[in-house]
């Protein structure tokens, strides 16, 4: 039987490969999640600004925004939500907690699926991620990224 922590806890899933949109989805509601999908960042990012999320699930590789992108977009708000990055190349590019703001890394692999449900179970249980105390211009640092990250996309760059 599934707690009601667990039951209750609202995830976004972004993925621009259909398939593993689709897959996953499927795998977290037979969990008892409650799952919303998006198939680009920014499409994610409007979703995540008009909805409350615990847990989000993102691809890094994605066209348009990456999902290092949307990670930063997320952590510079003020939302508590976990993040979990997904990539077949967290080794070959370098990736890690540090330098994604993620909570946790997958590794793309035939253990996807366990790892997966852990880590979802995991951040779904925990208190919300502590907030680092905000500057005075807190919200300015938001827009900024925010900004800089239009003008990326809006230049061709990805």
């Amino acid at each position: 039987m599934k707690s009601d922590s667990v039951s209750s806890a609202a995830i976004l899933l972004v993925d621009d490969n259909p398939n593993g949109l689709t897959a996953r989805r499927l795998i977290l509601e037979a969990d008892g999640f409650t799952v919303t999908t998006s198939s680009n960042a920014e499409e994610a990012w409007e979703l995540f600004k008009r909805s409350r999320f615990d847990v989000v699930v993102t691809d890094y590789r994605l066209h348009g925004m990456n999902g290092g992108d949307l990670i930063r977009l997320i952590r510079s708000s003020d939302s508590p939500a976990r993040i979990i990055l997904l990539s077949g190349f967290i080794g070959v590019l370098g990736l890690n907690q540090e330098n994604t703001g993620a909570d946790e890394l997958i590794l793309k692999s035939n253990k996807e699926v366990t790892e997966l449900l852990r880590a979802v179970r995991k951040l779904a249980h925990q208190a919300p991620r502590r907030r680092p105390p905000a500057p005075e211009s807190g919200s300015a640092t938001a827009k900024t990224t925010r900004a800089k990250l239009v003008s990326r996309k809006s230049a061709g760059n990805r």
